[in-house]
C-alpha cells in the first residue's frame, strides 16, 4: 500500500502541476486574443501610404539635390577666375612692355638720326669754311660734279 500511496501522491502533484500549466495557458490564450492583430486592407493601405510618403520625401531631397549639381554645374567654368584675372594682368603688362619699348627705340632713332644729322651739317659746314676760304677750288669742284653728272 505504501507504494500505492506514493503513486498517488506522485499523480496528483502531476495533477497539479497539469492544472497550473493548463490555467498558465489559458490565460495567455486570453492575452494572444485580446493581442492580436486583424490584417485588414485598411491597416494595409495604411502602411503602404506611410511608406510611399517616405519615399515621396526621399525622392524630393534627391529631386533637390540633382537641381542644385545641375545649377552648379551650369555656373562651372572652364578657367576660374583667378586664372583669368591673372592672364588679364599678364597680357597688359605685356601690352605696356611693347608700348614703353617701341617708344624708346622710336627715340633712339630719332636720336641718331639728329647725331647724323648734326655729323652730316658739321661737316658741310667745314666744307663751305674750306670752300669759302678757296673760292678757286669750289669753281672746280663745281664743275666736277656738272661734268660727272653728264657723263653719266
Amino acid at each position: 500500500m505504501k507504494k500505492l500511496d506514493e503513486i498517488m501522491e506522485l499523480m496528483a502533484d502531476e495533477m497539479k502541476d497539469f492544472k497550473t500549466a493548463v490555467l498558465e495557458l489559458q490565460k495567455l490564450s486570453g492575452q494572444l486574443v485580446k493581442m492580436s492583430i486583424p490584417i485588414s486592407t485598411a491597416a494595409l493601405e495604411k502602411n503602404l501610404n506611410t511608406f510611399l510618403q517616405k519615399q515621396e520625401l526621399e525622392k524630393e531631397k534627391t529631386d533637390e539635390i540633382l537641381k542644385e549639381i545641375d545649377r552648379k554645374l551650369k555656373r562651372a567654368r572652364i578657367i576660374p577666375n583667378y586664372l583669368l584675372i591673372l592672364l588679364g594682368i599678364s597680357g597688359i603688362i605685356a601690352l605696356g612692355s611693347v608700348g614703353y619699348f617701341g617708344y624708346t627705340s622710336q627715340e633712339k632713332v630719332e636720336e641718331n638720326f639728329e647725331v647724323y644729322r648734326t655729323i652730316m651739317e658739321s661737316q658741310n659746314k667745314h666744307y663751305e669754311d674750306y670752300f669759302a676760304a678757296y673760292p678757286e677750288i669750289q669753281e672746280a669742284y663745281c664743275e666736277w660734279i656738272q661734268g660727272g653728272y653728264q657723263g653719266l
